[in-house]
């Protein structure tokens, strides 16, 4: 078998060159291969028009969806992800990956895997790629080169892979902190959400991979979210859930867009023509392609017509079915429900991609990844992510010249692995290599030139030898406690108080031992009824493959945390917006799961600020190993039309006795009688400092921008308007710590 392969491969490999190879050194076809949109100087479209109009009915109805089966230029490769391509035009078979968090499941398993083809789309065989820590994670470095950095391994990768295009960003919001999914998104904020989701969005089709900001739109749960109907009022879903969704597609260009499962004011997401096709085409101008979300279509003509492109992926699992078939397209064009030229525009939106990022014009081979290399971006990434909660009399970092001996503690599914999600689907990397907790903390005794030694006592999930642990923590000079939540995609979870019982570790270990800090591994909050008894609390999210080391050089002092979070923690179960069974998991109306966005514009931090209810840590806090000050705010300028940029100047000075990282964040309060929360995140910058260094920082504030800073969403007349009025311009280094302020009066 294996010998056929490699002839078959071989074979492949000589008509793949052939095909790709037809040009000569002015980039026109040679007469041995003469298609003219094989042409590498005409502009994209050109190319596009020219390959359609070669193509014939059945070739086009071909391509509309995905076909899973061996990858014909890679047949050691199995896949359910892939369109596969055409030879005689030389299209080549455009494959896709998951990856919110890393190149996750995606195109390659072995053909001879059994339960083909469904197994193929989501199996520990898929290929492997470093898993980097979650977006929840990049969105707390609250730094734009972060999520560039984040997006430069993922496009990197997907190319050493040969696969063309990358599901992700998230850019969904964090309603509720029980979702499921919210370590893929960005976090509770819009803005925050559409910076980081731009940034990465450039970063990877800067290697020529197309793409996909997911989930469009308001896709903010997993139970029933194939069926579930979400109301959402006009004005909430353009100034709030759109927001990650119209920066995307404004400030980074971003190729295509998916579907989502759900549906949004009655009608299923994947056919819903006024979002996908009003908003997103009409008002905001977006010339990519939509895909849906897999198995999110739900008819064949309406989705066409609606603005879908891509149906994915192409398989039949009752009771779920693929609606663009050959015999469905052919029988909708025979009924007049859709035309050739609705199959030529859906086509022609993601092939003007595919050449534009040069997809036709490479050959789909294969390269190693550097495992060193982007495993080391990883780990920075994690040390700039992580969030010091808490540090009360300086706990953290622990001395390695003075301790002599360290406790790790907790149960296995966070003391004796790698962090990088749970389970299946999009948060499944199959990481090229894993860092125990153990060896991080051990590789960082050992950088240091420490002699201390380090001892693992796993915790049985029933808590059964829990005295064990609290032995292991009074031997030690110090302990570290490992704990968190697991989420998966495809369910959320039933409540974010930690699992097993994980709180009475914490409070018997933090008793046995005052120099204990708690290493937190989260979805994206957790309640912690334990806080006032431990004296440091850092959370590292979901760490990724580089888990142990990421930990241990932050808790060591190797690396200073800089995080702020992206996301509001709670004090009490139910102190969050969406609290009510019609909120959120919805309740049964006419026969449809129901969910009704009745807060409105209050998300996170701006329903804590409206109902004056007050979180356990709030939106944008975190510590350092250093302090700051923050001072001479200046307003430029103070009177405004509403039209021209502002810039918010501001000092900050590191008054600490370590290089540290500090974020100056912005925040508006727009006048009265406008129906806003009390305030809106505009705008932020992280800075580093040496010891004693001061730096002035200008953050500018564009009406104009796509994030609609000063604007607010006019339902009647479609469009956004910014009010004249005083504004209040606040400056802080969290949304609950903002110590300068000053105003803007804009004159309409």
């Amino acid at each position: 078998m294996m010998m056929k392969r490699t002839l078959l491969s071989a074979v492949v490999a000589m008509i793949v060159t052939a095909g790709c190879g037809g040009h000569n050194d002015a980039g026109t076809p040679t007469a041995a291969n003469a298609h003219a949109w094989m042409n590498t100087s005409l502009p994209p479209q050109q190319r596009t028009a020219l390959l359609l109009a070669a193509m014939s009915p059945q070739q086009k109805i071909a391509q509309l969806t995905g076909s899973p089966g061996v990858v014909p230029e890679i047949p050691s490769c199995y896949g359910s992800r892939h369109i596969t391509g055409i030879p005689d035009l030389q299209i080549p078979t455009l494959r896709v990956t998951n990856g919110p968090v890393g190149v996750g499941q995606n195109d390659c398993v072995s053909p001879d895997l059994p339960g083909l083809p469904l197994a193929s789309l989501s199996s520990p065989a898929s290929a492997k790629a470093t898993a980097l820590p979650s977006g929840m994670a990049v969105a707390a470095s609250f730094d734009t080169a972060v999520a560039s950095q984040f997006g430069d391994v993922i496009g990197r990768e997907s190319r050493n892979l040969a696969l063309h295009v990358l599901e992700g960003p998230g850019m969904n919001l964090a309603r509720n902190p029980t979702l499921g999914r919210n370590f893929e998104y960005f976090g509770e904020d819009p803005i925050l959400s559409g910076m980081m989701g731009v940034a990465e969005i450039k970063a990877i089709q800067s290697h020529g991979v197309i793409a996909m900001a997911k989930h469009l739109v308001a896709n903010e749960q997993e139970t029933n979210r194939m069926t579930i109907n979400e109301n959402i009022d006009d004005k909430t879903l353009h100034e709030l859930y759109m927001v990650p969704f119209e920066m995307a597609v404004k400030d980074s260009g971003v190729a295509s867009v998916m579907c989502s499962y759900n549906s949004v004011n009655g009608a299923s997401m994947c056919e819903n023509k006024h979002i996908l096709t009003d908003v997103l085409r009409g008002q905001w101008g977006f010339t990519g392609y939509v895909q849906s979300d897999f198995f999110a279509a739900h008819s064949t003509a309406n989705t066409m017509l609606a603005g879908l492109d891509n149906e994915m992926p192409g398989i039949d699992v009752p009771p779920l079915s693929t609606w663009w078939t050959p015999p469905k397209i052919n029988a909708a064009l025979t009924a007049g429900q859709i035309k050739q030229s609705d199959i030529d525009t859906a086509l022609g939106r993601r092939y003007t991609q595919m050449f534009k990022l040069g997809i036709f014009d490479r050959p789909v081979t294969q390269t190693a990844i550097d495992a060193t290399g982007d495993g080391a971006i990883a780990r920075a990434i994690g040390e700039q992510s992580a969030v010091l909660l808490k540090n009360t009399n300086n706990v953290l970092p622990f001395d390695s010249k003075t301790v002599h001996s360290v406790a790790l503690i907790g149960q296995a599914a966070y003391a004796n692995k790698a962090v990088a999600g749970c389970c299946g689907g999009s948060s499944d990397v199959i990481p090229l290599y894993t860092v125990t907790p153990l060896e991080g903390v051990q590789n960082a005794l050992k950088q240091l030139g420490s002699s201390a030694t380090a001892n693992l006592t796993i915790v049985a999930d029933d808590n059964s030898n829990l005295a064990d642990a609290v032995a292991a923590a009074k031997k030690a000079d110090v302990v570290i406690v490992l704990a968190g939540t697991i989420a998966e995609e495809g369910a959320d979870r039933p409540s974010i108080e930690l699992s097993n019982n994980q709180d009475q570790v914490i409070t018997a270990v933090a008793a046995a031992n005052p120099h204990a800090a708690v290493v937190m591994k989260d979805n994206a909050s957790a309640l912690m009824p334990w806080i006032d008894q431990v004296p440091a609390v850092l959370e590292t999210w979901f760490p990724g493959q580089e888990d142990g080391n990421i930990v241990a050089g932050l808790v060591f002092g190797i690396a200073n945390p800089s995080g702020k979070l992206p996301v509001t923690f709670p004090k009490n179960a139910g102190d969050w917006p969406a609290n009510t069974p019609a909120q959120y998991p919805g309740v049964n109306l006419n026969g449809v799961p129901t969910v009704t966005y009745s807060e409105g514009l209050q998300i996170g931090y701006r329903w804590y600020d409206a109902q004056n209810v007050k979180p356990l840590f709030a939106f944008g806090h975190g510590l350092s190993y250093t302090s700051f000050k923050l001072s001479a705010l200046q307003v430029t300028p103070q009177a405004s039309d509403g039209t021209k940029p502002i810039t918010v100047q501001v000092d900050v000075e590191n008054s600490g006795k370590v290089a540290g990282a500090e974020v100056p964040q912005v925040y508006l309060s727009l006048p009265a009688g406008l129906g806003q929360p009390p305030k809106r995140l505009v705008g932020f910058q992280k800075v580093l400092l040496a010891a004693g260094e001061k730096k002035t920082v200008q953050i500018v504030i564009d009406p104009n921008a796509a994030s609609h800073p000063l604007g607010t969403w006019d339902t009647t007349a479609q469009q956004w308007k910014t009010a004249g009025g005083q504004y209040q311009v606040m400056v802080g280094n969290a949304s609950d710590n903002l110590t300068l302020s000053s105003t803007l009066s804009v004159g309409k």
